[in-house]
């Protein structure tokens, strides 16, 4: 087996949308970060590492339409650098254009593409343009509903804590604030008794007991958990197999606050001692 020089975390996505939150978290776990890193400057940059330190790279860098070669250039520059045996994620950050507005209102940041002031022109077109970049990518974040320290503890769990191949993250969601545009799999959990109609439960949430047991004991509850644990499982070596990272499986209900918040807790407990690192996200709840 080749032993990896580096782990290089290449951050990219729509100008507002939390790269600088992201990078600020790596750097916070020990990578060396650098923003606005233009893009033929990467193999250098690595050619240089490796003259002079013999020690692991840990890179995090950020990569967007400021540096205007980017788009044009980064499949070649990230194959070459594969090819080297270093470890390269990208990760692509983006967020519903509400937010992006709102964001760049908040700062005296112009956006790069926002010559005439005409924002919101600005954030189609460098969706527009960021599109190859986006299939590209390892992982896709949409960052609307993080706040600030979401979105840090979000980026640590995916890229700092150790793991080996693929790594499953369950996310709770309510349907009536959409589905989750990272995952993979979206499982509606509708079906099962509603614990929002009970007035001592409407209150609380599904990480209690109360509601998880109201949620968890029913037939409809344990047939449900005893199948899609049957189905997911024996799928997960052969996404790990194919060298797929992250397996996103959203489950979702009405709200977002008690039935499917209860199922994520439960897989995620069920799943705890397989071997692929495990991980959980509940969108909807109000903290």
């Amino acid at each position: 087996m080749v032993q990896k020089l580096g782990r290089i975390i290449v951050i990219s996505g729509l100008s507002g949308s939390g790269k600088t939150t992201a990078l600020d978290a790596l750097e916070d776990q020990g990578f060396f970060c650098i923003d606005n890193l233009p893009v033929p400057l990467l193999p250098k940059f690595l050619a240089l590492h490796q003259q002079t330190s013999q020690e692991f790279l840990k890179l995090a860098v950020v990569m967007d339409m400021r540096e205007r070669h980017f788009i044009d250039h980064f499949e070649e520059v990230f194959s070459i650098i594969q090819a080297e045996h270093y470890d390269l994620d990208l990760i692509f950050l983006e967020a519903s254009h509400e937010v992006l507005v709102r964001n760049f209102s908040t700062t005296r940041r112009p956006h790069p593409l926002a010559q005439q002031g005409d924002l919101l022109m600005a954030i189609r077109k460098e969706e527009a343009l960021m599109v190859t970049v986006k299939k590209a990518a390892t992982l896709v974040v949409d960052t609307s509903e993080f706040t600030v320290h979401q979105l840090r503890d979000y980026i640590i769990q995916k890229f700092v804590k150790s793991r080996v191949g693929l790594a499953v993250e369950f996310i709770s969601f309510g349907h009536r604030r959409g589905i989750p545009p990272e995952a993979d799999f979206v499982i509606d959990v509708r079906f099962l008794s509603n614990p929002y109609y009970r007035d001592d439960l409407r209150d609380l949430d599904g990480r209690d007991a109360r509601v998880a047991r109201f949620v968890l004991s029913s037939d409809e509850g344990q047939r449900f958990l005893a199948g899609f644990c049957d189905f997911i499982a024996p799928l997960l070596p052969l996404y790990d197999t194919m060298g797929k990272s992250y397996l996103t499986v959203a489950v979702g209900c009405t709200g977002g606050q008690h039935r499917s918040v209860a199922i994520v807790e439960e897989l995620a407990r069920r799943f705890e001692g397989s071997p692929y690192p495990v991980t959980v996200r509940h969108r909807d709840i109000q903290v």
